[in-house]
């Protein structure tokens, strides 16, 4: 059964969620890594495997969703919350310039105190004075801005390409099921809200990309569920410039703490679900190996299981570590675990044109 379904991938020929689900089922993980693999290379040029130079700064972690799986929210009366100001930000970006960054990924949390106006006057500043690109903001972080300015979600995003947003991250996916969001996420927006947002900044011709984070509460169906809703999506708009899988990390979460899920995704568990991801995903020409949450080493091998992208150097991280996961690579390591692997590595910017 499974061996027919690789074979009516690797035709051409789109799978169905049933037999996407069966893919599940096998522990030959080495044939599921073969398909991805002959799949990825068919999307890509000349054996190239690409990565970004960029900084992921988070601008507050002052939050009020709660997230079940998030140990890096803090509440506004913490001793360590924050919002940075103006001039801390744009001492992180000129540290990624100089190190030949012009990207960076501006993401928060969802603090009841910056709404639209914040975001137009931070975003002016950053354009004024660097050349930069914005991906700023992920959907939930879209959602709560217009909620709490009292604008449409239209509205919302015309303002904030105004003033310089230029692609949006796809962070805040989690699961795409409500019912595993009510569990890890209830006060975040909802999986048709998350949609919405890509849909509308697609039709602006805002480019995003898409992410998943698994190994929590959901089971292999609603992995597949989220895999089918972004396909969806992506028929319909073309938006989505990459897909970013990533297991859940459990240190210092509630989910952990509270709800007893204290074991990290394995390494056979990733690959498989990298693997099928590729599979399914037909109309996404890049899938990004998650090497900050798995480290170099299976981040390497995911290459050989439908990863045709290392990522960003990630300058900065602290949601992960946050959790306890610390890895780090620059530029020159990602480059060399890539042409160990027997590819040519390219760097590229967020619409995977190369630099």
């Amino acid at each position: 059964m499974v061996e027919t379904i690789l074979k009516k991938a690797l035709d051409g020929e789109r799978i169905d969620p049933a037999e996407a689900l069966e893919l599940f089922s096998t522990d030959d993980i080495l044939l599921l890594g073969n398909v991805a693999s002959r799949l990825a290379r068919r999307k890509s040029r000349d054996r190239v495997i690409t990565y970004i130079v960029d900084r992921n700064i988070n601008y507050t972690n002052i939050c009020v969703t709660d997230c079940a799986f998030c140990a890096f929210y803090r509440k506004e009366k913490d001793e360590d919350a924050y919002v940075h100001p103006f001039e801390i930000i744009a001492g992180k970006i000129e540290e990624t310039m100089a190190l030949g960054g012009r990207q960076i990924l501006l993401q928060g949390g969802h603090n009841i105190n910056l709404k639209i106006d914040y975001f137009e006057d931070l975003f002016r500043k950053i354009k004024e004075k660097y050349d930069i690109h914005l991906h700023a903001l992920s959907p939930p972080e879209i959602v709560h801005t217009s909620r709490i300015s009292k604008i449409s979600l239209d509205e919302t995003l015309e303002r904030l390409s105004a003033a310089g947003l230029d692609s949006i991250p796809g962070g805040g996916a989690e699961i795409l099921v409500d019912r595993v969001r009510k569990k890890i996420s209830s006060l975040k927006c909802t999986t048709d809200q998350w949609l919405e947002v890509m849909d509308k900044a697609h039709g602006m011709g805002i480019p995003t990309t898409a992410t998943m984070m698994f190994g929590h509460v959901e089971t292999h169906a609603d992995r597949i569920e989220h895999l089918m809703r972004l396909r969806e999506q992506q028929d319909k708009t073309g938006g989505f410039t990459a897909f970013i899988p990533w297991p859940f990390q459990p240190g210092h979460t509630e989910l952990s703490l509270d709800m007893g899920i204290t074991s990290a995704v394995s390494g056979f568990d990733y690959l498989k679900t990298l693997a099928i991801s590729r599979i399914v995903l037909d109309n996404f020409d890049n899938i990004q190996s998650s090497w900050v949450t798995q480290g170099p080493k299976i981040g390497q091998v995911a290459l050989y299981y439908g990863a045709n992208d290392m990522g960003s150097t990630m300058l900065e991280e602290n949601v992960v570590r946050a959790a306890g996961t610390v890895h780090c690579l620059n530029e020159d390591d990602i480059k060399r675990l890539i042409a160990d692997s027997g590819f040519t590595p390219q760097r590229r910017n967020m619409r995977y044109e190369y630099v």
